[in-house]
């Protein structure tokens, strides 16, 4: 067995100065920079140091002498244990301030080309209960709090069924009421529970791979419809009917119940079926006059009115005039390329994964969109000048990558092909700002929008508006 790692020794009386990325704040200690966890500027705190290396330092609080100005009470029971929500203790005019200048110092110190006026951050109308997706874990072995763990009275009840604890796999918190999801994703949450212990079935145990329920996955869309899908471990037929016929009697508003069986050792459902239970088989979300199909593994932004919000401002930077050749790489189930396709004279979608694709041209169908083309496959290998002849060399491409950007590779494809604009949009300021600096030598940022989704997180997304020289 090996042997405990040391302790670093705690350093007291610390400021916080500034903000730093995914969530840390900053304070400066003789010529090191230090990254600390759950603090904002103008909290003075003790520090217990996790990492030190030359340079800089890593540390969380153990306890604070002053609070910060700044600092609100957060609204959450769960706060400072779960992941997710991790601003909760600040304004949230303060969260849009730090959002706002991630973004200028990611294209500042890594794009390092010449910028517009950046239009200031668009914020989220909806602060609490913007989320129409939550994925939840069913885990025998929950978090105990400290007065748990400090108490001699025996604990009875270790079941969960809530979010994992940040960097550990196998704690999950037990969630009573979560706000990122309206109405009835906390009741139907909290019925799937009480019916298990109920009726004694098992909750999963993660490190020993058994147990009989697994996952919860609950979708809603501003149109009322309501998607509900339990992940079980074990066909267990007759469990699975009695337990999903008592939710659709429970919450008959349920417009879509399916459930999955996944013996696998992990949690993607990707490669597993889906089996309908009762209602449809998909959820339709809305935007302006068009309809959006959305099946139990489709991939749809999060925030839906703050998407539509995003999707706006995307066409607005695209400028057609209704004679453009469009490129919507990284397309997913084609919702920009749909959004933007009444403007355009041809909107050509691509994208990796093919099930995606399948739902991109579905979700023209419904909409009697009929200047959409879809493809699948790896973008580098798809973008060739045999391709272009075919279906026309793109005068605009919008681009929505994953958080790891463009492969050099396809950004390379971009500049030989040569569109008058590019709108780059990204949920991760500091890739976009890698490729934006690859494009330089044929485009110039022209405009830039950061646009908020995610209330209470780090997270931000940004759009770039680069034309060409």
């Amino acid at each position: 067995m090996g042997r405990r790692k040391k302790r670093l020794p705690v350093i007291e009386n610390v400021e916080i100065t500034d903000f730093a990325a995914e969530g840390k704040s900053i304070a400066r200690i003789e010529n090191k920079v230090v990254f600390v966890n759950q603090t904002v500027p103008g909290d003075i705190v003790d520090i217990q140091p996790t990492k030190s290396r030359k340079s800089f330092m890593e540390a969380n609080p153990v306890k604070f002498h002053k609070y910060s100005d700044i600092r609100i009470e957060p609204f959450c029971e769960h706060f400072g244990i779960c992941g997710g929500c991790k601003w909760q203790m600040l304004p949230y005019s303060e969260q849009l301030k730090f959002k706002h200048q991630q973004v200028i110092d990611n294209l500042e110190r890594i794009a390092k080309v010449k910028l517009p006026e950046i239009d200031y951050i668009l914020g989220s109308e909806k602060t609490r209960y913007y989320r129409n997706k939550l994925e939840f874990t069913f885990s025998n072995n929950r978090w105990l709090t400290r007065d748990e763990i400090d108490t001699d009275e025996k604990i009875e009840n270790n079941n969960a069924l809530g979010f994992h604890i940040p960097k550990l796999w196998d704690k999950i918190v037990d969630i009573n009421h979560c706000y990122l999801q309206e109405e009835p994703s906390n009741e139907i949450r909290l019925a799937f529970k009480e019916y298990a212990e109920k009726n004694n079935l098992s909750f999963f145990d993660l490190r020993k791979q058994e147990g009989f329920l697994r996952n919860l996955i609950i979708r809603t869309s501003t149109t009322g419809d309501v998607m509900v899908i339990p992940v079980f471990y074990d066909d267990d037929q007759e469990n699975i009917n009695s337990l999903l016929q008592y939710i659709a009697d429970k919450f008959p508003q349920i417009t879509s119940l399916m459930y999955i069986v996944n013996s696998k050792s992990n949690d993607s459902i990707t490669d597993q079926d889906v089996v309908l239970f009762s209602g449809k088989g998909h959820i339709i979300e809305k935007m302006e006059n068009l309809q959006f199909k959305i099946g139990p593994k489709s991939f749809y932004q999060t925030n839906s009115e703050q998407a539509y919000n995003l999707y706006a401002k995307v066409r607005d930077f695209a400028g057609l005039t209704g004679n453009e050749t469009v490129y919507d790489l990284y397309t997913g189930t084609g919702t920009i390329a749909n959004f933007v396709a009444s403007k355009a004279k041809k909107v050509i979608g691509i994208e990796y994964i093919s099930e995606a694709i399948e739902d991109a041209k579905i979700n023209s169908e419904i909409n009697q969109i009929k200047n959409t083309a879809f493809f699948a496959g790896d973008m580098k290998d798809i973008l060739t000048p045999e391709f272009m002849v075919t279906h026309g060399t793109p005068d605009v491409i919008i681009t929505d990558p994953p958080r790891a950007g463009m492969h050099k590779d396809v950004v390379a494809t971009i500049l030989q092909t040569n569109p008058q604009k590019i709108v780059y949009v990204s949920c991760n300021p500091a890739t976009q700002a890698r490729d934006i600096n690859l494009l330089d030598e044929k485009y110039k940022v022209t405009k830039v929008q950061p646009v908020d989704m995610f209330p209470h997180t780090y997270h931000v997304e940004n759009i770039v508006l680069l034309e060409r020289v």
